[in-house]
């Protein structure tokens, strides 16, 4: 049970909760614009347990590349892998075991589900060495967490469909601006060992400024969806809840008092998810109703 806890908090279990219910957006709303009516229960456990795989990989693959810059970083040296509490190898047959998931649950789902895991897998592969090259890594991020609204779509649909690509990149630049708040905090880290953030390259002032607008773009996206989806007003609640706790994302960080980034980047990220999900799911079930 010790072991099981150590892998939990590798993968930080408890974040299911950012990209989680934009998968079951995705779903759900697929489902409506398509059939009027829900999506299947299989449909739902195989696009749950794709979830499950995908981002326990793709924590885990985070945790194994960076190892190393984790142990020289006070902020994360005693992190499970550098600490020594989980090794190596018991993290890459943990990858692995969570790729396989993410594997079976696509091919469950449909042809296109699986055609598309490769590519979906090499995002996640590459992500972590991005900070290595290029201060872009956000948006490599905010691409890998656009793939679970995009893959409840698909899994419903078999396609692409233009709710669907507006719902991913909202959570795309959604993603990409809270990261860009996360990376502040390691501005002279990152300076010293020559890695690479928004933050390092336009300052820590210059980035909250670029994270603001990239969340205001994110406001705009879900603002358009029902232009293709018959969404009501409880949507629109939804999305002008979703847009308060973003403003007070950035009313209590300043370039100036970086103090509050825990509850700006875990707490009110995780309400946003949760809003998010809770009033779609709340409108549609109010037009099937």
């Amino acid at each position: 049970m010790s072991k099981i806890r150590l892998f939990l908090e590798m993968i930080k279990f408890e974040h299911t909760i950012f990209a989680l219910p934009y998968a079951y957006i995705g779903m759900v709303m697929a489902s409506y614009y398509t059939t009027e009516s829900w999506p299947s229960l299989m449909t739902f456990v195989w696009v749950t347990l794709a979830m499950v795989g995908a981002r326990s990989a793709a924590m885990g693959l985070n945790r194994v590349i960076d190892a190393a810059i984790d142990a020289r970083n006070p902020r994360t040296a005693n992190r499970e892998i550098p600490s020594g509490k989980i090794k190596s190898l018991e993290a890459w047959l943990f990858i692995i075991g969570s790729l396989a998931l993410l594997g079976v649950s696509a091919y469950m789902l449909n042809p296109l589900c699986f055609a598309l895991l490769p590519l979906a897998v090499a995002v996640l592969v590459l992500y972590p060495y991005c900070k290595r090259f290029t201060w872009a890594c956000h948006l490599v991020l905010g691409l890998a967490d656009s793939f679970a609204p995009l893959g409840g779509w698909i899994a419903v649909t078999g396609s692409f469909d233009t709710p669907s690509l507006l719902l991913a990149g909202a959570v795309a630049v959604w993603i990409a601006a809270f990261d860009i708040i996360y990376a502040c905090q390691d501005v002279e880290f990152d300076k010293k060992n020559g890695l690479h953030s928004i933050p390092v390259r336009f300052g820590i002032a210059g980035g909250l400024r670029l994270s603001r607008i990239m969340h205001i773009l994110t406001i705009v996206l879900f603002a358009l969806v029902p232009l293709y989806v018959d969404l009501g007003i409880v949507y629109w609640i939804g999305v002008a809840a979703v847009a308060g706790l973003l403003w007070y994302e950035h009313r209590i960080i300043s370039p100036h008092d970086m103090s509050r980034i825990d509850l700006a980047f875990f707490t009110v990220n995780s309400y946003v998810a949760s809003v998010a999900f809770v009033f779609t799911l709340a409108d549609i079930a109010i037009s099937l109703w």
